[in-house]
This record gives structure tokens, sequence and C-alpha cells, in this order.
């Protein structure tokens, strides 16, 4: 009887455990992921984050349902992800702001606040004028520049993004100094320099496509090391005479909070690269003109911390540098 009784109170404590340990053993994932995009729906972040998690479900098993969460530049979705629970199941897109908020005393969030997962894109910058402009060539505007320091305006998308530190970057080692002009968004910048109420435009080389199609601006140089397949008669810099051993790129990629257990981590890296070589997401990217770029987490975060110490004195040579190291 007694022995009757141990093996019933043990066969009862296996069931009562057996939930719990299959809830354990659970496979990951086991619902659907959420990716935190920083930016407005409707945009070029969003635009690009909801193409890569379209086909998801076939390679996670789940849906990755994107949230915007909008706000400070970014700064309100990024820290979102940085803060959130570290199970896997909270995943953000990642972007170029979060390289200059320290430094730029805006926020207390860098790459080092997360476990990285990816490297998705690196976008080049374009220096253009208008078709109507006297300046033929880079070094025609470079020359005058440098002959007349602060008479040439340069208009950008925003003070401490990443076009107008691409122009700065250039601008500090080649000794030349512009005149910034900052706009909301790129529209008003390519309006401008097609008006020509600004001498050159610093942008994303696919922001200025209609216009370079249209004939209504030239563009001088793309900031890249090789040509852009959607503008092939247009020279990189260092083409044009200025070789850039340090390009500042504008990009995005993708992130989770700290604490993700290591199995979980497998699982996002290898779900979302397979996400990056889908067909379709490549050819979405292609024909918006947006350069791909794929790096595992180690050598993405090698590209961060080289960005940094390009973005630094790009960010004091405009006086936008408020965090020393």
């Amino acid at each position: 009887m007694l022995k009757k009784t141990a093996f019933l109170m043990v066969l009862f404590a296996l069931l009562v455990a057996l939930p719990v340990s299959n809830s354990f053993a659970q496979k990951f994932p086991a619902k659907d992921i959420t990716l935190i995009v920083p930016w407005a729906a409707g945009g070029g972040t969003d635009t690009i984050g909801r193409a890569l998690v379209k086909n998801a479900r076939s390679y996670f098993g789940v849906n990755v349902n994107v949230v915007n969460k909008t706000g400070g530049m970014g700064a309100v979705g990024m820290g979102a992800v940085a803060t959130a629970v570290p199970d896997g199941y909270t995943v953000g897109l990642i972007t170029f702001q979060l390289s200059t908020y320290r430094m730029m005393g805006l926020a207390d969030l860098s790459y080092r606040d997360y476990q990285l997962i990816q490297l998705l894109n690196q976008s080049p910058a374009a220096i253009s004028v208008s078709t109507e402009s006297k300046f033929k060539t880079l070094k025609d505007l470079m020359e005058y520049a440098k002959a007349h320091p602060g008479v040439v305006t340069a208009g950008h998308s925003g003070a401490g993004g990443g076009w107008h530190l691409a122009l700065a970057s250039i601008a500090v080692r080649e000794g030349v100094k512009f005149n910034f002009v900052p706009f909301d968004g790129a529209a008003p910048t390519r309006t401008a320099v097609v008006g020509g109420h600004i001498a050159v435009a610093t942008t994303g080389i696919d922001e200025v496509l209609q216009l370079y199609r249209a004939g209504q601006i030239r563009i001088l140089a793309v900031n890249d090391t090789k040509r852009h397949w959607l503008f092939p008669d247009v020279p990189t810099i260092a083409e044009a005479g200025y070789p850039n051993p340090k390009i500042i790129y504008d990009w995005r990629g993708l992130a989770a909070p700290k604490g993700v257990p290591g199995d979980r981590m497998s699982v996002l890296i290898e779900g979302f690269k397979k996400c990056f070589e889908d067909p379709e997401f490549k050819k979405l990217a292609h024909d918006l003109g947006l350069p791909l770029v794929y790096r595992d987490p180690k050598g993405f975060e090698e590209f961060l911390r080289e960005m940094e110490e390009t973005l630094r004195p790009a960010l004091e040579s405009v006086g936008l540098l408020k965090e020393k190291k």
C-alpha cells in the first residue's frame, strides 16, 4: 500500500510538472515578434522595415509585426527597444541617429545599449547642383568654396543628419568652409537647389533620382567607393578628385534589447538574415536605389565603432559636438 501510494505521488508530481517543463522547452518563437520602427509610417525607414518582414513567416514560422513609435528624432522608438523585455519577442530597426545622440547630447543611447543583429544598408550622400550652376565638377565647387570661405550655401535636411555630416566631413578634410543651410526634409532641399536659392545640396542619392532623370540637377559626386547602379555616369568622390577613406553613410540595422538568451539571439540572427536575402526584398531595395549591405553582429559593431570615430570631427566642425570622450 505504501509503495502504491508513493508511486501515485511521484506520478502526480510528474503530471503537474509536465506543462511547466513543456513551457520551458517551448520552441522559440512561439508567438509573433514585434519590430519597432522609430520613424513614421510611410517614410523610407518604415517602407524598408515592412518590406524586410513581409515574408518573415516563411523564415520564423510566425509573423513579424511592425509597430511605429516616433518622436525625439527616433530616440523614443530606439529607447523602447533598449528597455523592452529581453525575451526575443521585441526587435528594433535602429538608424543613423543612434550614432550621434550621445555626442550631440540629445539622448543617452548608443549601439552599446543593444545586442546587435545585423546591418541592413549603407546609403551614400550625393553632392548636387542645379544644371544652371556654374559648378560643373566637384573640383570647381571645392576650389571656389576654399577661395571664398563661408560663401557657398549648402542645403541639407537637418543639422547633425547623415547628409549634413557627410559633406561637413569632406569639408573638414579639405579645409573648406561651407555656409550650411538646414531644411525640413529632402523635398524643400531639392526645391531650393533647383530654384537657385542655395548653391549646392547634400542629400541621399536616391532622393534626387527624379530630378536627375528630368535633367534639373547635376550630381557632382556620390560619396561612396563605387558608382550607384541607377546613376552610372555620376563619379564617386574619389573619381571626382577627393578620395575619402572614411565615408559617412546613412545606415539602418536591426538590434534586440540586452539580455536576450543566446539561443534566441541565434534564431533572430538566422531568421532576419533569411529575410534580408529574400528575393522580393532585394528587388524592392534595388528598385528604390537602396544599397543593401549585410554585416553580422560582430561586423555591425565594428562598423558602428568606426562610424562614431568618423563623425566626431565632423560634428565638432559644425559646432554640434556636445559630449567629449
